[in-house]
């Protein structure tokens, strides 16, 4: 007899309903049976509180329908509205999520793949950082921003457009000096081409510009001092700036609200990435929008495809303008 304190099995639904082990596993997997015997199984279920172990069904079928998430951090804007998406994509398949999350750590990266793969998830979808990362060939995995290897697709906004889009975009609100601002990876990767789009938004457009470019790790202040070297009898001498994410945009509008400048009067500014005020549907300042849903729609088909082979080695996703109270419209 069973007692109170142990969990259930097929065999036990199987001898309360009075049927055999198949005519269990047909109900539960939703094929056909006779309706007497599907009302004794469900009532069965029910009475015992049954689950099915959809992670050893997975194993036994090979598919454990679970993916992980390789993400920086929950805490940027960017990378919480694209977790949140992946989560929805995946749950409309019927798949589950395990999230990692990195913090920029190169070996949590590393580890966090051998545990995974350990774990016998179906996939990895991840947004790294470690250039020597090792990943088995027999598990799919989906890039986003950077390319790993020639059989790893990557997907990503199109940087180059966007930043060609914010140069145009400022000339096209009359600025006539702008100036980037860059803190990143240096590592090679798609982000990194919005620098590329912006020179030649601005040659095109006839813009004179200057760039303040910073890697990971350097002090955010080197952007305060750049401003002021660039203050002359209380001006600015750029009236227009371009931020490569809407996060260093926020602190350089910190940053120019201490030396009196004012925003968009005397300065216009576009970040990147599409950030909104929490609970609220503006822009926290105006910026090129990533299309976060589609990012994540893309990674989940890709990862999920049968055919590897077919899969291209990178998906390019349109951005698109999106207007704060940064800029003067």
């Amino acid at each position: 007899m069973r007692t109170k304190s142990t969990t259930p099995t097929i065999k036990d639904v199987a001898a309360e309903a009075g049927v055999a082990l198949g005519t269990v596993s047909k109900v539960i997997n939703g094929l056909p049976v006779g309706e007497s015997y599907r009302i004794r199984v469900e009532d069965a279920i029910r009475k015992l509180d049954y689950h099915v172990n959809s992670y050893a069904q997975g194993m036994k079928a090979g598919k454990t329908h679970t993916v992980a998430l390789l993400i920086p951090n929950t805490q940027e804007p960017y990378f919480a509205r694209l977790t949140y998406h992946i989560n929805l994509a995946l749950l409309k398949r019927n798949y589950r999520m395990l999230l990692c999350s990195t913090d920029y750590n190169q070996a949590a990266e590393q580890e966090y793949i051998t545990m995974v793969q350990q774990n016998k998830v179906d996939g990895i979808i991840g947004l790294t950082y470690n250039p020597e990362l090792t990943i088995a060939e027999n598990i799919p995995f989906i890039s986003i921003d950077r390319s790993i290897g020639p059989h790893v697709p990557c997907v990503a906004s199109d940087n180059f457009a966007g930043g060609q889009m914010a140069a145009e975009k400022l000339a096209d609100l009359g600025c006539r000096h702008v100036a980037f601002l860059r803190i990143g990876s240096s590592l090679s990767n798609e982000p990194n081409k919005r620098k590329a789009g912006f020179e030649n938004g601005c040659l095109a457009r006839d813009l004179s510009y200057d760039m303040k470019i910073l890697e990971d790790g350097d002090s955010i202040d080197e952007f305060n001092d750049f401003l002021m070297e660039h203050m002359h009898d209380g001006r600015l001498d750029f009236d227009g700036l371009f931020c490569v994410t809407d996060h260093v945009a926020f602190q350089v509008l910190k940053m120019l609200q201490k030396l009196k400048v004012q925003v968009p009067e005397d300065v216009q500014v576009i970040g990147f990435d599409g950030t909104r005020a929490f609970g609220k549907e503006e822009y926290v300042c105006s910026t090129i929008v990533q299309p976060t849903e589609d990012i994540a729609e893309m990674c989940v088909e890709l990862l999920l495809q049968e055919n590897l082979t077919a899969k291209p080695p990178l998906v390019c996703l349109p951005v698109s303008y999106g207007h704060g109270w940064t800029t003067r419209e």
